[in-house]
């Protein structure tokens, strides 16, 4: 297989690394190298900073008005949507995650900047009726400044155009760092954003470590957002980076999401819940419904149902439109997934189907579709983010303790309900402590719809109007109308 060497795309212009150097992107069907993206250097970070503040406070990009924007985001989506199939595939060679998902995903971010390209312009403030005489006064929202927009491999496409479609709505630019695993699908959308025709330094996309790349991206002077996706304890140190700073952070954290089935749901669709919650992307999501917490009258066939579906589950090539579900993206999180089900296994769970690596597949890292039944929330595949397509299934007696089970995490991004009982539904929703609940679904998104978590999922919300509240911030203007004279503050009256 021939290797794709990628740059990064500073200023408006691909350029390699100050220093050359270089790492390496596996193909994890292969376990092959495919690709290789530039390591950025702190002079690196520091020159794609710069040339964001530079567009938004001296170039081109400052002199636009909000219509322009909307209109060149528009040009975004339409390009977007023109290499989807390609980026999408480009994001199944480099994660795993299957084509099918890839490339439907593709296709609907391009949605996402149609979305806020017709935000753009009605971004507005307003009119204070204020308590003092002969004074006018107003707020306006004006763009917060230069935005580090950090994301993650297993949502590339999404998670960009989640932050970048309201910062371009807003007025910011951006410089956009991708995971150092899997970064292709990022470098590849720097060509499209290079077609589009964007002003020099709006949109910048650089690809290194957290050390110095991370580092120097979060606590630089001139970077007033960082908006980023990923784990909690990297998160742990963009916040300690941005005391450096004082720019205000929104995270996206991990999950491990409760899916409550109470005994009046349709079980066909509550196990499809599950299959989709926990198999969708190999279990690659932070949404990832990894709790299935079921009542005890529909417990065991659900474990039959759910346990056969698993089984079936066709894997392989993820390119492969025949594949269901693809490997994990890295050997990390394959070894993880062994080292928890084992460890599952020794407190006392049961597993059903799964745990290990599928025959037939030496090469790769492929894991079979897991359930595992659980006496408590003490056993550890209950309490800890996989990453990977092991579901962990819990037996519930009443309302109360599903509520009571959902709740006992020290995250708060995703849950799921499964009933037929639209007042339950209502009651439950409320009482479940987390920032997104599907009700007899599971995994929709819109750009219509905020979302984000609670807890350790993180605070801040992408997608819909609330997004534009994040990268922007709030001047208030004071207007003296009287024709007389401001009166002097030492003389009282």
């Amino acid at each position: 297989m021939s290797v794709t060497d990628y740059q990064l795309y500073i200023n408006g212009e691909f350029c390699d690394a100050s220093d050359g150097s270089r790492f390496d992107s596996i193909n994890p069907s292969t376990g092959e190298v495919w690709a290789t993206a530039p390591a950025a250097t702190e002079q690196d970070v520091d020159r794609a900073v710069k040339a964001a503040h530079h567009a938004m406070f001296e170039g081109e990009w400052s002199k636009m008005t909000a219509t322009q924007r909307g209109h060149l985001l528009f040009k975004l989506a339409d390009a977007v949507a023109e290499v989807a199939q390609d980026l999408g595939s480009i994001e199944t060679t480099d994660s795993g995650k299957l084509a099918a998902e890839t490339r439907g995903q593709s296709a609907y971010v391009a949605d996402y900047y149609r979305y806020y390209g017709g935000m753009a312009d009605k971004i507005q403030g307003d009119v204070l009726p204020i308590d003092k005489p002969d004074m006018h006064v107003y707020t306006r929202r004006e763009p917060i400044g230069v935005v580090a927009a950090i994301v993650p491999w297993n949502a590339e496409m999404f998670l960009t155009a989640t932050k970048v479609g309201p910062a371009l709505a807003a007025g910011c630019a951006v410089v956009i760092k991708a995971s150092e695993i899997a970064p292709a699908p990022i470098l590849e959308f720097a060509k499209v954003v290079d077609q589009v025709g964007f002003p020099p330094g709006v949109i910048n996309l650089i690809t290194g470590f957290g050390e110095p790349c991370g580092r120097i991206l979060t606590s630089h002077k001139q970077v007033s957002k960082v908006a980023f996706t990923g784990g909690a304890d990297t998160a742990r140190h963009v916040i300690a980076n941005t005391a450096n700073n004082f720019a205000p952070v929104s995270l996206e954290l991990g999950g491990k999401s409760p899916l409550v089935i109470f005994d009046d749901a349709d079980l066909e669709g509550a196990v499809n819940g599950a299959v989709a919650g926990n198999f969708g992307a190999s279990g690659q999501s932070c949404v990832a419904g990894s709790r299935v917490i079921v009542q005890a009258g529909v417990y065991d066939r659900f474990i039959e149902m759910v346990t056969e579906r698993a089984q079936a589950i066709r894997l392989g090539d993820p390119l492969d439109d025949d594949t269901q579900m693809g490997p994990l993206a890295t050997q990390v999180q394959y070894d993880r997934c062994i080292s928890v089900v084992a460890a599952s296994a020794s407190e006392g769970a049961t597993i059903h189907t799964g745990g290990k690596r599928p025959d037939g597949f030496e090469t790769g890292w492929y894991f079979e579709p897991t359930v595992i039944a659980c006496p408590d929330q003490t056993i550890t595949s209950t309490r800890v983010e996989l990453f990977g397509p092991v579901m962990s299934v819990l037996k519930f007696e009443n309302e109360e303790d599903a509520i009571g089970l959902a709740n006992d995490t020290e995250f708060g991004l995703g849950a799921g309900i499964f009933t037929n009982n639209l007042a339950r539904a209502h009651r439950v929703s409320e009482k479940i402590h987390s920032g997104i609940v599907w009700v007899n679904t599971y995994r929709a998104i819109s750009p219509i719809a905020p979302f984000g978590g609670f807890g350790n999922s993180g605070y801040g919300r992408e997608a819909g109007v609330d997004a534009i509240h994040e990268f922007t911030r709030t001047k208030t203007v004071w207007i003296n109308t009287s024709p007389e004279p401001m009166a002097n503050p030492f003389v009282m009256r």
